[in-house]
């Protein structure tokens, strides 16, 4: 199984970094956009309209491509009243049916991201900004990200399969043998040679 994980393990530290440098990045041209906005509309009285609409256009970008690592780094939205309930080896088993259900859902997703950003391309339709962009350039993040979450929730998927591989409860065949020779030698002693 490491042979799939370490791959794996190696393109998604890629991925991590190339997403959190591209979501800074769409964050500063959001914020550089809207205060270019009030300062042209304050010096000028007016401003111009990309300004304004180019952050809304942005924000797929920023939030689709982001599922998958902060799914790994557990900064998404949860519920954790279930920790309190059960124990660590029940707690991993809830992990991997979720990272289970992320990565179907993943797959589920990405057909869909793919199927709209298709029927938008073959529709060659802009989207209403000054600054002429196709709608499918929105709409691509949907596949994009789906396809980044799908493999950071593979690569969760095996290591807390391992993690529960690894912490089951093993036998300790050297304690279970001494006790079957005491065993042994107790009901031999009762009985006539």
């Amino acid at each position: 199984m490491n042979t799939i994980l370490w791959p794996l393990q190696f393109i998604n530290i890629i991925l991590s970094k190339i997403t959190f440098f591209i979501a800074m990045a769409i964050i500063s041209i959001m914020v550089l956009a809207l205060s270019a906005s009030a300062l042209t509309r304050y010096i000028s009285g007016h401003g111009f309209d990309w300004f304004i609409e180019l952050p809304p256009a942005l924000v797929s970008w920023l939030v689709f491509p982001m599922l998958g690592p902060l799914l790994k780094t557990g900064n998404h939205i949860e519920v954790d009243f279930v920790s309190t309930v059960l124990n660590p080896l029940s707690i991993k088993f809830v992990k991997l049916f979720v990272y289970c259900v992320s990565l179907i859902s993943s797959v589920i997703f990405f057909k869909a991201g793919l199927d709209a950003t298709m029927l938008f391309y073959n529709l060659g339709q802009m989207m209403e900004l000054e600054i002429e962009i196709p709608i499918w350039y929105m709409f691509l993040s949907f596949p994009v990200g789906f396809v980044i979450m799908g493999l950071f929730s593979l690569e969760l998927v095996i290591t807390t399969y391992q993690e529960i591989l690894n912490s089951w409860p093993k036998k300790d065949k050297k304690r279970h043998r001494g006790q079957l020779n005491i065993q042994l030698k107790r009901s031999n002693k009762g009985k006539p040679n």
